[in-house]
C-alpha cells in the first residue's frame, strides 16, 4: 500500500502527458497549402507543416516525394519540383499519420497586395453582373487571406482556396481577377492562382517588416512616433471614452427612431495602436511572413491612397517595402507590378496644381519605377473618377498589369506595356521640348488639345502651356512665360489628362523642376 501514491502520481502523469498536444501532435499544413491550391510551375516547390519532434515526414505529388524530419520545434519542409498541370494532382503528408491536398494545380502563382483598390471586389466592380456570369474558369484560384495583424511575424494564417466560378467570382479581387484573367488567356490556359493579401485603408509601413524599416535612418521618425502611440495608450481610458460615446449614441438612436430617422452608426469599441492595422509591420507579421516558404511568380500591388499625405516618405518607404519582399521571400528579382494611383480629389476645396501631394505619391511611384529593376506600373490617369476613391474600372486596371507581365515575365513578343513615361527635357528658347519612353503614337485620345500641362519661368509660378506633338516628342510653350525653366504634367490630384501612345496607353505625371515639394519633412 506504501506505494500506491506512487503509481497513482504515475498515472496521472501518463494521463497528463497523453492530454498534452505535444505529446502526440497530428502532422499539420499551413492553410495556404489545401485543397484547390495552385503550386508555383518551373520553381522547387515547399511544402512545410509541423508535426513531433523528430518525425519523419515524407509528401508525395505527381510521381515525386521527398522526406524531411521534424526539428526540435516540430517544424519541417521539403522541396519538390512538380511539372505544370492543369489535371487536378493530389498531393499526400505521411507520417504517424496522413494528410491528403486534392484538386491541385501547377500554374502561376501571384501575391494580389495592397490596400481598398486591390481589395475591391469583382461584384462591387463595373459590369458585376455581365463579369460574373462570363467568369466560368476552373484553373483560376483565389485564396483570400483573412484580416490579421500581430506585432511578430507568425507562422499561419487563415483563408481558403475557391475556385473562379460565376457564383464564387463575386468575392475575388476585381484587380487580382481581371489580371489572372488575361493572363490565363494569353498563356494558352495556365491554371492562375491568386493570393489576395490584402486590407482597406492600411498605409506601405504596416507591410514592410520592422526589420527592414529599422535598417533605414529615414523612418526612424515614423519608427518612433508608432512606438510613442504605443507605449502612451492607456486602455482603462479609451475603454471610458467609448462607454460615453456609447451611452450618447443610444439616446441619439432612439432619438432617431422615434421621429423616423436613419439610426447614426454606432461607435467602435477601442483598438490598441499595438493592435491597429495602421502600425508599421503588424499586417506584415499577419498576412505576408506566413507565405513566405510558399513559391510565387511575383506580386502587383494597389497602394498608396493612405501614405499620399507622406509621399515625400514614400520615395524611401515603397522601395525599400519591396526589397524587403524580395529577400523575404528569398527571390531577389521577384517581379513586382503596381499600379500608379488614380486621380481623386482628397482636399476637395482646393486640388492646387502647384501643391499637389497625390501628385508627388505618383512622382514617388514613377522613382520607383525608375529605381528598381523587375518593377513595372500600371497607370490609371485616364479611368479615375475624381469624386470617387475606388474607381469601378477594374478590367483596364488588371489588363495593363498583366501587359507588364506578360511582356517581362512570359517572353510575349510585340506587347505596348506602359504608356508615355517621361525621359528628359530640352529648353528650346521659349519652348522646352519633352522626350518620353514608349512614345511611339503620341496622341490626344480625345483628338482635343492636350490637356494639363503648365510651364514656369524662374519665378516658379506656374501657368497653362501648350502641347504639340512633335513625332515622339511634346514642344511646350506657353505665351505668359518667355523663358521656361520647367514644364508639369497632370500635377494635380483631379487630373484627367487625354496624352497617350499608339497602344491607347495613358501618360504619366510628371515635372521637370526639383522645387521643393510640400510633403518633405512629413512623416
Amino acid at each position: 500500500m506504501k506505494h500506491t501514491p506512487v503509481r497513482l502520481s504515475f498515472a496521472a502523469l501518463l494521463l497528463t502527458l497523453s492530454a498534452s498536444p505535444s505529446a502526440r501532435a497530428d502532422i499539420k499544413l499551413p492553410k495556404i497549402l489545401s485543397d484547390h491550391m495552385v503550386l508555383q510551375s518551373g520553381k522547387p516547390s515547399t511544402v512545410w507543416g509541423w508535426a513531433d519532434a523528430g518525425e519523419k515526414v515524407t509528401v508525395a505529388i505527381a510521381g515525386k516525394s521527398a522526406s524531411a524530419t521534424a526539428d526540435a520545434q516540430g517544424k519541417w519542409s521539403v522541396s519538390l519540383e512538380v511539372p505544370a498541370s492543369k489535371t487536378p494532382l493530389e498531393m499526400t503528408i505521411t507520417g504517424k499519420n496522413s494528410l491528403k491536398v486534392s484538386d491541385i494545380l501547377v500554374g502561376e502563382v501571384w501575391i494580389c497586395s495592397g490596400q481598398s483598390n486591390m481589395e475591391w471586389t469583382v461584384k462591387q466592380s463595373d459590369k458585376a453582373a455581365e463579369e460574373a456570369a462570363a467568369a466560368n474558369f476552373p484553373l483560376i484560384r483565389h485564396f483570400k487571406v483573412t484580416r490579421a495583424t500581430a506585432s511578430t511575424p507568425q507562422e499561419d494564417l487563415q483563408g481558403a482556396w475557391v475556385v473562379c466560378t460565376p457564383e464564387t467570382v463575386v468575392d475575388f479581387s476585381a484587380v487580382g481577377y481581371f489580371f489572372g484573367r488575361h493572363l490565363h488567356n494569353k498563356l494558352g490556359g495556365s491554371p492562375i492562382g491568386l493570393i489576395g493579401s490584402n486590407w482597406g485603408g492600411t498605409p506601405a509601413e504596416s507591410w514592410a517588416s520592422r526589420a527592414s524599416m529599422e535598417a533605414s535612418p529615414a523612418l526612424k521618425p515614423l519608427l518612433e512616433r508608432w512606438d510613442q502611440q504605443v507605449a502612451s495608450y492607456d486602455e482603462t481610458k479609451a475603454l471610458e471614452g467609448f462607454e460615453k460615446a456609447k451611452n450618447a449614441w443610444t439616446a441619439l438612436a432612439a432619438t432617431a427612431k422615434a421621429e423616423g430617422k436613419p439610426v447614426p452608426r454606432p461607435p467602435s469599441p477601442p483598438t490598441s495602436p499595438a493592435q491597429g492595422a495602421g502600425r508599421p509591420a503588424n499586417l506584415y507579421n499577419a498576412m505576408i511572413a506566413p507565405l513566405l516558404p510558399l513559391a510565387v511568380k511575383g506580386a502587383i500591388w494597389y497602394q498608396g491612397e493612405s501614405n499620399v499625405s507622406r509621399a515625400q516618405q514614400y520615395k524611401t518607404l515603397f522601395p525599400l517595402m519591396i526589397q524587403n519582399w524580395r529577400t523575404d521571400f528569398k527571390q531577389p528579382e521577384l517581379p513586382f507590378y503596381f499600379v500608379q494611383i488614380a486621380p481623386f480629389k482628397y482636399n476637395k476645396a482646393n486640388p492646387n496644381a502647384d501643391t499637389s501631394p497625390c501628385a508627388e505619391l505618383w512622382e514617388a511611384q514613377s522613382e520607383t519605377l525608375k529605381k528598381l529593376p523587375h518593377t513595372g506600373m500600371a497607370v490609371t490617369m485616364d479611368v479615375g473618377n475624381v469624386d470617387n476613391i475606388h474607381p469601378g474600372n477594374k478590367q483596364d486596371v488588371g489588363h495593363r498589369l498583366a501587359l507588364w507581365a506578360l511582356a517581362k515575365d512570359y517572353g510575349v513578343k510585340g506587347l505596348t506595356y506602359s504608356g508615355p513615361l517621361y525621359k528628359e527635357a530640352k529648353i528650346e528658347g521659349d519652348k522646352v521640348r519633352i522626350s518620353f519612353e514608349f512614345s511611339e503614337g503620341l496622341k490626344a485620345n480625345d483628338g482635343a488639345a492636350l490637356s494639363f500641362f503648365t510651364i514656369a519661368g524662374e519665378d516658379k509660378v506656374f501657368s497653362p502651356a501648350e502641347a504639340k506633338i512633335e513625332g515622339n516628342s511634346l514642344v511646350v510653350s506657353s505665351k505668359e512665360v518667355a523663358k521656361p525653366v520647367a514644364v508639369r504634367f497632370a500635377w494635380r490630384e483631379d487630373a484627367l489628362p487625354n496624352l497617350v501612345n499608339g497602344a491607347d496607353l495613358p501618360a504619366s505625371p510628371f515635372r521637370t523642376d526639383n522645387f521643393p515639394m510640400v510633403t518633405e519633412g512629413k512623416f
